[in-house]
């Protein structure tokens, strides 16, 4: 038995710390883009799928690869851990439409899922159960680990991203800028939400393209990721769009789309975001609520001005939208007190974290352990910088507590 009175104090991620984020360590195991990436329960492993049809799985605590498969026959995308850290589920990029379950252990199929009939281009399982969710062009489809049979389907007509909240007992999925929240139980009476990303902002909503969604892990908000100029908060309960995320260099004139490109931080508080740039941008939304939410109270109809400055000396302004970002931040102690969250819900990141050198098509936080993950053709750790940050908050936080 573990004697909780002698584990260390949980450490608290707050905006300081995320600033003090740093490239740790470059693993150059792909010759092709990484298109996907994702970690298991623990934190403890990672896996990343590629266009060159690898699959690499990392040891996120020792920080070495830990294992390399290929796909070559079938091609490899989306591969996404179950609840057990030795298996994964992913879409096939050629041959078929087959989604392939996989033991990593032993490199053997131990189930197929047939029934899509165009290219599956968003993949995600639930946190509650063996039950995941598969989008094509054609169909978002219902399936459990422990069957080969589809367990339901809606019909659609696009490119969907999907997503659970975090019961399970709710999935929503978005065409273009069509956001749709299903019961899990009842998903074939229809939606129970439709809402259009961006119209309470007054954006143009034929502009916006969903490329992934992610529920923050209070169930409150959704990220819709997108691959142009911004990314958008949407109420989860109201369905009305909250922010919209700009400031980072977009991807819009690029084929390739990952649909990774912004993450939550595992508090539900912040997002990251990939940039073509390289560089990580980071949106704290917890802050941006509690001054839209004192705006309100005070009938203010400006431009807050106040941003993240007088908490947490992570000041600065971000120019400029994704065409023509110019002013990155420089982190803690910049001294800078710039206009973050504009009347109309603009929400500009308070901190650029620098890259690479390549630009961050995908990024993820880990949910257990104070790292990050961004990759291109070449994947980053990122972990606090101990010397601003101290090795006693880095080491409890690798403990899996936050």
């Amino acid at each position: 038995m573990v004697d909780n009175a002698q584990q260390p104090a949980p450490v608290v991620l707050t905006p300081a710390l995320l600033g003090s984020l740093k490239v740790s360590k470059i693993f150059k195991d792909n010759t092709q883009i990484i298109t996907s990436l994702d970690f298991d329960d623990t934190g403890t492993k990672c896996v990343t799928s590629a266009q060159d049809e690898s699959l690499h799985v990392y040891d996120c605590v020792t920080g070495k690869l830990d294992k390399t498969l290929f796909s070559k026959k079938y091609g490899v995308h989306l591969a996404r851990f179950t609840h057990r850290s030795t298996n994964v589920v992913y879409a096939s990029t050629k041959e078929d439409d087959t989604l392939r379950y996989l033991s990593l252990h032993d490199n053997k199929y131990i189930r197929y899922f047939r029934g899509h009939e165009k290219k599956v281009v968003a993949l995600e399982m639930s946190p509650l159960d063996d039950q995941f969710l598969a989008g094509s062009e054609d169909a978002v489809r219902l399936w459990d680990l422990r069957s080969p049979n589809c367990q339901g389907a809606v019909s659609i007509v696009g490119t969907p991203a999907v997503a659970f909240d975090p019961s399970g007992m709710v999935f929503a999925v978005c065409l273009g800028s069509t956001l749709r929240l299903y019961d899990v139980k009842s998903y074939d009476q229809g939606p129970f939400t439709i809402a259009e990303v961006g119209q309470s902002l007054g954006v143009n909503t034929s502009t916006i393209e969903a490329t992934q969604l992610e529920f923050s892990t209070d169930g409150k908000n959704i990220l819709v990721t997108t691959a142009s100029e911004a990314h958008y908060i949407v109420d989860a309960f109201e369905a009305t769009t909250r922010f919209r995320l700009v400031g980072h260099y977009t991807y819009s004139n690029e084929a390739f789309q990952s649909g990774g490109e912004a993450s939550w931080t595992p508090d539900g508080k912040c997002v990251v975001s990939g940039s073509r740039d390289g560089g990580i941008y980071v949106w704290d939304i917890a802050k941006a609520t509690m001054d839209a939410a004192s705006a309100a109270a005070s009938g203010s109809s400006g431009t807050l001005n106040n941003g993240l400055g007088g908490s947490s000396g992570l000041g600065g302004s971000a120019a400029g939208n994704g065409n023509n970002n110019s002013n990155s931040l420089n982190g803690p102690g910049n001294g800078s007190s710039g206009s973050l969250l504009g009347q109309h819900g603009e929400l500009r990141p308070f901190k650029t974290l620098k890259g690479h050198g390549v630009p961050s098509h995908i990024v993820a936080f880990n949910p257990k352990y104070l790292m990050m993950v961004s990759g291109s053709t070449e994947l980053a750790f990122w972990e606090p910088d101990p010397n601003y940050v101290g090795m006693d908050a880095l080491h409890d936080f690798s403990k899996g507590r936050h």
